[in-house]
């Protein structure tokens, strides 16, 4: 898979992309990773891309034109373009699948006060945020989804059960683990973890991410009822 990264911060990226599973999918040659300047499709000596925006107001405003030459010198057959945005639609795992099955992301990451509104309406393919909350550009925003994408490929985890079977792989959030010593500290781990009766460790382990996601994520567990009422766990 190809991703092409589009910032004005393009040594944020070096660090967190080059350790852990996206460096092991890197050099493995499973994720092209390019990261790319944006003023590099600017065309005045100053190297502008951004502007005061229309109607006032504070900040400045990205704009269309180096964003637009960016997008369509990378772009190809069957690309997918993503702006970050704190108004965009909420990133999770199920767009993390959905991307991961493609061949080429380009990612748009923000800045200031964020974009033209043509950039959006005319430019990208998604637009999406990683939570209700504000950062400094969309550096972050973009690490986070390339982390979360990369971590799907086929290859990149050595077991790919390890990618099904954990939070958010079925709309639940992830049951409890346990290993050695057997008891610590006078805890102990369940009895159920310890009978090698693998039918029970499954339900056990189901009904613990039932319980898990109704009282910490009670918005997963709703949504999860309504969408799959006849195989839902119940919360023991």
């Amino acid at each position: 898979m190809r991703v092409d990264v589009v910032t004005l911060f393009p040594a944020m990226f070096a660090g967190p992309l080059d350790e852990s599973i996206v460096r092991r999918a890197r050099d493995a040659g499973i994720l092209d990773l390019r990261v790319h300047d944006l003023r590099r499709w600017t065309h005045d000596r100053h190297k502008t891309v951004d502007d005061r925006p229309f109607g006032g107001g504070p900040g400045m405003v990205l704009k269309p034109e180096p964003l637009f030459e960016a997008v369509e010198s990378l772009r190809g057959e069957g690309t997918r373009v993503v702006l970050t945005s704190p108004s965009g639609r909420l990133f999770d795992q199920a767009l993390a699948r959905e991307w991961a099955k493609g061949g080429h992301l380009i990612f748009l990451s923000g800045s200031y006060e964020g974009y033209d509104e043509r950039v959006r309406r005319h430019l990208v393919d998604d637009d999406v945020s990683i939570g209700d909350y504000v950062l400094t550009n969309g550096a972050l925003p973009v690490m986070v989804m390339i982390d979360a994408v990369a971590r799907l490929l086929p290859g990149v985890l050595g077991d790919d059960a390890s990618s099904v079977d954990e939070s958010f792989s079925d709309g639940l959030l992830e049951y409890p683990h346990y290993t050695r010593p057997a008891e610590f500290r006078g805890w102990g781990v369940p009895d159920v973890l310890m009978s090698g009766n693998h039918a029970e460790i499954e339900r056990w382990r189901r009904a613990q991410a039932a319980r898990r996601t109704a009282e910490r994520r009670p918005d997963l567990w709703e949504k999860r009822r309504w969408e799959k009422p006849s195989r839902r766990a119940r919360p023991e």
